[in-house]
């Protein structure tokens, strides 16, 4: 029923993420301009929870509560909390037992999960129209009003030892953790999604409730509903968390935007966190070995690079999107053969032109204030030297203002539509378009829909995604963070490969990317 760590973290790595959140209306019918208030539906409640709903017609329903938590606000005291709420959510409440959460949830016949990212705690849920209040009373239940005992921790972290240990056997899953450790060293965006396994003996029920009473406060949480009117939405937001109190004020010294102090429980007066703290890209340069583990799958060469890019609420947001749905990539077992119509550039010019490489693959990771652009690839350990060239060289091409390697106009049209495609996909299910309400509303205050962002990818041109690959590429993004503008590389492979592939740092340099 609950989405296990290493179930949530593949579903994000399995397929290349876009920067732009799915979107909710077809392209194909004209929508009247309308203020962006009544589009969005957005009500906030006297204690600053924020109220958001899409009124889509259907047997179906779909509750969410987002709270602006997860592992980018915590301490070294608080690391490895935002895991295991995630774990201990559904469980026994002061009204019922952990079986009778489970015997409740069960009788909606719907689908219920819990997941914690860097920056939020996401419960969802779908159900039949005429559940919904019984619903999102059981989401509130949860969430407000937790037993949390001593045993339900300790199952909890025992689940945890197993999933880390399958995790860090499977690069595809703990590669994109190691990544962001080496993007944002020691700070925010770095912080491990997972808990480490030091970690777990130092984890109890009374850390657990700390957290909880640091960021469960209204002022930080969205309640998001699709398929509800939103009046009746609003009556039943003022019913279920109406009576929470927010935050303390922040300090009258606080920066405005930039840092918002909370108080610690049971600490020392005076003791505070920066829970808006901006995520400073640092980049860097981790090697690790390959897992010492057992396993049945084959040991490749795993090389991720990547560079700051840009946050979700940037401009040029959508032609980064397309730009990575132009590099695009897989893994060789899909590569090439007739009829796949496979002409993103990672296949045309990596993948059906060397044999020795495994899978490469464009990813980008879109936050509040910062994001992450680059390429995943693997390849034969005896051609480990070679790989750096040959992704470097995808990367730099993306800018090139001539020569056969430049964009053209038809790579470009088409990436386009197949964004539009895949966003408009995704919203055939009423769980993303709640996830893409709940989260827009958490991290940029409104909605965006489908028909605004259809609009501004349909005016992006060959210069406009040309621009933004030498903007990200070249580290000449400038994000609240003031990143170093160097690339953040991670590379898994035995001494010897990671020797042949020389100073990372000065490739990267020598192909014209980053900042140096």
């Amino acid at each position: 029923m609950l989405r296990s760590v290493t179930a949530r973290i593949a579903r994000r790595v399995a397929v290349p993420t876009t920067t732009i959140p799915a979107n909710r209306r077809s392209f194909s019918s004209p929508v009247p301009t309308r203020d962006p208030a009544e589009l969005d539906r957005i009500t906030t409640l006297s204690n600053g929870l924020r109220v958001a709903t899409e009124a889509i017609p259907g047997h179906f329903a779909a509750v969410g509560v987002y709270i602006d938590a997860g592992s980018r606000y915590e301490t070294e005291r608080l690391c490895g909390c935002s895991h295991l709420v995630d774990r201990l959510a559904f469980k026994s409440t002061s009204s019922r037992s952990s079986d009778n959460m489970l015997e409740a949830l069960e009788s909606l016949g719907g689908s219920v999960s819990c997941a914690s990212s860097r920056e939020s705690i996401m419960y969802q849920s779908a159900v039949f129209n005429k559940d919904v209040a019984t619903m999102a009373g059981l989401l509130a239940e949860t969430i407000r009003d937790p037993l949390i005992t001593d045993l339900e921790v300790s199952q909890q972290l025992e689940t945890a030892a197993y999933e880390i240990q399958e995790i860090w056997v499977k690069p595809q899953l703990i590669l994109p953790e190691v990544l962001h450790s080496a993007a944002y060293m020691g700070n925010t965006l770095g912080n491990p999604l997972v808990c480490p396994e030091d970690r777990l003996d130092k984890i109890n029920k009374s850390l657990i409730d700390e957290y909880r009473r640091l960021f469960f406060r209204p002022d930080r949480m969205v309640f998001a509903l699709a398929g509800v009117e939103h009046d009746t939405a609003v009556k039943l937001a003022e019913k279920l968390f109406g009576d929470m109190k927010p935050s303390p004020a922040p300090s009258s010294t606080t920066p405005p935007g930039i840092l918002s102090k909370i108080p610690f429980v049971n600490h020392p007066p005076g003791d505070t966190i920066d829970v808006k703290k901006p995520a400073h890209f640092t980049g860097g340069v981790i090697t690790l070995p390959h897992s010492s583990l057992p396993t049945h799958l084959p040991l490749f060469t795993q090389m991720y690079v990547a560079f700051e890019g840009l946050p979700i609420g940037d401009p040029d947001v959508y032609a980064l999107a397309t730009l990575q749905t132009l590099l695009g990539g897989g893994g060789s077992f899909s590569a090439g053969g007739p009829g796949k119509g496979m002409y993103s550039r990672l296949y045309t010019n990596v993948l059906n032109q060397y044999q020795w490489i495994e899978s490469a693959v464009a990813f980008s990771h879109a936050y509040s204030d910062s994001g992450i652009f680059g390429i995943a690839a693997s390849c034969h350990p005896s051609a480990a030297s070679a790989l750096p060239n040959v992704i470097l060289k995808e990367l730099a091409y993306t800018f090139q203002r001539s020569g056969i390697y430049s964009l053209s106009k038809d790579e470009v049209q088409r990436a386009k539509n197949q964004l539009k495609s895949s966003l408009l996909m995704n919203l055939e299910s009423k769980m993303v378009v709640l996830e893409d309400l709940g989260r827009q509303v958490q991290t940029q205050g409104r909605n965006v829909t489908a028909v605004e962002m259809g609009r501004e990818i349909d005016k992006l041109t060959v210069e406009d995604v040309r621009r933004v690959a030498e903007r990200v590429l070249t580290g000449k993004v400038r994000n609240m963070g003031a990143g170093t503008g160097k690339a953040a590389i991670v590379v898994q492979a035995d001494n010897d490969q990671v020797a042949s592939m020389g100073d990372l740092q000065q490739r990267v340099k020598a192909h014209g990317l980053g900042r140096y």
